[in-house]
């Protein structure tokens, strides 16, 4: 099914133009044989530059994992206390992407916060549960080790892009269940959350935009094999397919109004408050799929990165308070105007 002739909200004027004119910088179909090319075709930019011009210390670190070690990169920023900390997982579609992609809008995202940035496994050589585990490992590890780094282990925020998204609400919902490290929240950029591929705004941006469902069936079908999109997909996979969405951190999630991941992304929230949880939800009008990376200067670009370190920073103003049984509870204060 193609986007031609099928009714869908129109691209920003920004975006429609960087569609139009730019195509080499968006995938917008994937099929299984093209990973290869994907991955060869794509420039991460050098870490060492990121943290130069992020202001932050770049170190390099390995946490144990179930199939060996993790590489993790630590930008943390100058201070004399522990700072905060964003755990990122990079986008790809579970198939490609490196550890330094989406780290210099992470940063920027967070100012005053360090940012650990994890080297997941990725598919279909590694397939689920690679990533998540990998993430889980990263995050016991980063905990662990918070007062050597320098950072506060009561303040960490799961973080990523697409699939990195994806794998950030699949690990909250691993450390709920296995009553592991607790977050403090997960800043969810346009999440990859649903296996089952299968929503009206999938069938709306199908050939168009950035990233459509036949990509996403490649990166899912790469992640789970046969059983993508099949009745017994695990939540660690596939964090939309969680029963219950209850006991998780604050939740914020952002998407595009003219992308794949529209429908299940507004779902998530959704069943986030049906189960009494917290969650922002932004549905930036004329988004596709990655719009503030592929137009970053373009209005609605800025307006989302400012909503993203507005909710950081409301965040980061809640205090932790000792209750009786000597675990921390959030008690939530408003920061000065």
């Amino acid at each position: 099914m193609s986007g031609e002739g099928t009714t869908r909200p129109p691209f920003d004027p920004a975006v429609a133009s960087a569609l139009a004119d730019r195509p080499g910088d968006v995938v917008t179909t994937l099929a299984p044989d093209e990973i290869a090319a994907l991955r060869a075709r794509a420039q991460p930019p050098d870490l060492d530059d990121v943290a130069v011009l992020a202001r932050r210390t770049l170190t390099w670190h390995h946490a144990p994992g179930p199939d060996g070690e993790v590489r993790v990169a630590l930008l943390r920023p100058a201070s004399d206390g522990p700072v905060p900390v964003l755990l990122h997982l990079h986008g790809g579609g579970l198939v490609a992407g490196t550890v330094s992609d989406d780290v210099a809008a992470t940063a920027a995202t967070g100012p005053g916060w360090a940012v650990a940035s994890v080297d997941y496994r990725l598919a279909p050589e590694h397939p689920y549960p690679a990533a998540v585990e990998d993430a889980y490992a990263a995050l016991v590890w980063l905990v662990g080790q918070a007062d050597s780094l320098g950072l506060d282990a009561a303040r960490v925020v799961v973080t990523g892009v697409s699939a990195g998204a994806g794998v950030a609400a699949a690990l909250a919902l691993l450390a709920r269940d296995r009553g592991g490290p607790t977050l403090a929240g997960q800043l969810l950029v346009c999440p990859m959350l649903d296996d089952r591929n299968d929503s009206a705004s999938g069938e709306q941006m199908a050939g168009v935009g950035s990233w459509d469902r036949t990509a996403n069936a490649t990166g899912w079908a790469a992640y789970l094999g046969d059983a993508a999109g099949g009745p017994s997909t695990p939540a660690y996979a596939s964090a939309a397919r969680a029963a219950q969405l209850d006991g998780l951190p604050p939740a914020y999630v952002d998407v595009g109004s003219a992308e794949t991941f529209r429908d299940e992304c507004v779902r998530y929230a959704a069943r986030i408050w049906t189960d009494g949880g917290d969650a922002e939800l932004h549905v930036w009008p004329g988004g596709c799929h990655g719009f503030d990376g592929l137009v970053p200067d373009a209005p609605v670009s800025r307006d989302a990165r400012t909503a993203r370190a507005r909710w950081l920073a409301r965040l980061l103003a809640r205090t932790y308070a000792p209750t009786p049984t000597g675990h921390r509870s959030p008690t939530t204060t408003e920061p000065d105007a």
